[in-house]
C-alpha cells in the first residue's frame, strides 16, 4: 500500500460539538475499506482521526514542536499494519495505541541521544512554546508545562479522558490496564496539577505583596 499520507483537509469548527459514536463508526469503516485498497477511504481516515492523534501526541510527548513528526510517523506505521487492523476496537483506539508506541519510540531516541542543554534550559524552551488563555486555567499557567510535570502514566491517562473524551474504559484498553487503574492516575493527574496551579497562585499573591 502506499504510504504517502495525504493533506489534511477540512477541520471541523471548535463550535461544533462531536458525535464521538459516529466518528468511531464512520473512521473504523473507512480503515477497514483502506484495508482492502481503497486508497479514498484511506484518505479520509486519516483526514478523520489527524485531529485527535495530533493532540494525541502533542501533549503525551509534551513536545507541541515534534507533534506533526509524530502523527506522521503514527499513520505511516498504521498504513504499513492496516492489514492487521480488523475491526474488534475502534479505529481510533486502534490508531492512539499506535500513537503511543512512536512517542515511546520518540522518548527512547531522546534518551539516546547526548543531551545539549541543562534542566533549565530545557524548561524555558518548553514554556516559550506553551499556548496561553486555555480556559479553565490561570492567565499565564499553561497546561502543557503542568501535563510535563506529570509522570508518563498519569499524564496518558488525563490525556485520553479529558482531553480527548475517551471514556475510562476504552483509556484502559489503550493503556493496557484495569479501569480503576485510569481513574486512580487522571484523580492523582488532577490533584498534582490543582496544587500546582495553588502553588503558582500563592507566588503571584507573594509577589504582588
Amino acid at each position: 500500500m502506499n504510504t504517502t499520507l495525504p493533506a489534511p483537509r477540512g477541520p471541523q469548527p471548535a463550535s461544533v460539538p462531536r458525535n464521538r459514536t459516529a466518528e468511531d463508526t464512520a473512521s473504523t469503516g473507512w480503515a477497514l475499506a483502506a484495508r482492502a485498497g481503497d486508497r479514498e477511504a484511506a484518505d479520509a481516515f486519516v483526514r478523520a482521526l489527524h485531529r485527535d492523534v495530533v493532540r494525541f501526541v502533542a501533549h503525551l510527548s509534551a513536545d507541541p514542536q515534534a507533534a506533526e513528526d509524530l502523527a506522521q510517523d503514527t499513520f505511516l506505521r498504521a498504513l504499513r499494519t492496516l492489514h492487521r487492523f480488523e475491526g474488534r476496537s475502534s479505529a481510533r483506539t486502534w490508531l492512539l495505541t499506535i500513537a503511543r508506541r512512536a512517542v515511546i519510540d520518540d522518548f527512547r531516541r531522546a534518551a539516546a541521544r547526548p543531551l545539549l542543554a541543562d534542566t533549565h534550559d530545557w524548561r524555558a524552551t518548553i514554556e516559550r512554546a506553551q499556548p496561553t488563555g486555555l480556559p479553565g486555567f490561570e492567565e499565564g499557567v499553561a497546561l502543557q508545562e503542568l501535563l510535563a510535570a506529570l509522570p508518563y502514566d498519569r499524564r496518558q491517562a488525563f490525556v485520553l479522558t479529558q482531553l480527548l473524551g475517551l471514556s475510562y474504559a476504552e483509556a484502559a484498553r489503550e493503556a493496557d490496564c484495569p479501569v480503576g487503574t485510569v481513574r486512580s492516575r487522571v484523580a492523582r493527574a488532577r490533584t498534582a496539577m490543582t496544587a500546582q496551579l495553588e502553588r503558582e497562585e500563592a507566588e503571584a499573591v507573594m509577589q504582588a505583596a
